[in-house]
């Protein structure tokens, strides 16, 4: 099934996808900056560590190591992140579908995955949001299954296809450089 974003003409997409991609990495550096206090023996990833506990007791001890301006920092990086899924999952959508592009322009068989995988991006964003109400509810409240399993493997998923778009999309403009 083609992915909406396949019917933008091809001078549109580079126009849309710079300034997604500012936006993308600026959302990113903020809720970096903004979670380094979340940096702890028992998260050592802050909320990365946190998606990932996969145990209430896990998810219980990194609470624990956080004191309530950490809590107020992961509430807020919880918050933003009800933004930052839309914003990257169509930054690395539209990066995928650049990459078909490129690719089909070389004759390149990878071409017809790039819309899948931008499909993937946007069922990334769908992961991230379920994790993020897994995470909101460990944060707010007790520390109990299923959440923190719910979040690690969302998490998991997320990151899986969040990783096979951010290959094929420097695939796809490696390709291009070699036009």
């Amino acid at each position: 099934m083609p992915h909406p974003l396949e019917s933008i003409s091809a001078a549109r997409r580079r126009q849309l996808f710079y300034p997604l991609l500012g936006l993308t990495l600026l959302i990113m550096m903020v809720m970096n900056w903004v979670g380094l206090p979340l940096n702890t023996p028992a998260a050592p990833n802050g909320i990365v560590s946190f998606e990932l506990a996969g145990t209430p007791a896990r998810a219980s001890e990194m609470l624990n190591s956080w004191d309530s301006g950490a809590h107020a920092r992961a509430a807020f990086i919880q918050g933003l992140d009800f933004l930052f899924p839309a914003v990257y999952s169509t930054t690395l959508a539209l990066g995928c579908i650049m990459a078909a592009g490129a690719l089909s322009a070389r004759h390149l068989p990878l071409a017809r995955w790039g819309s899948a995988l931008a499909w993937g991006q946007w069922a990334a964003a769908i992961f991230d949001y379920l994790e993020n109400i897994a995470l909101v509810i460990l944060l707010f409240g007790p520390s109990v299954a299923p959440w923190p399993q719910m979040a690690a493997v969302c998490a998991i998923i997320k990151f899986g296809l969040l990783f096979a778009g951010l290959v094929y999309g420097f695939y796809g403009l490696v390709m291009r450089w070699g036009q």
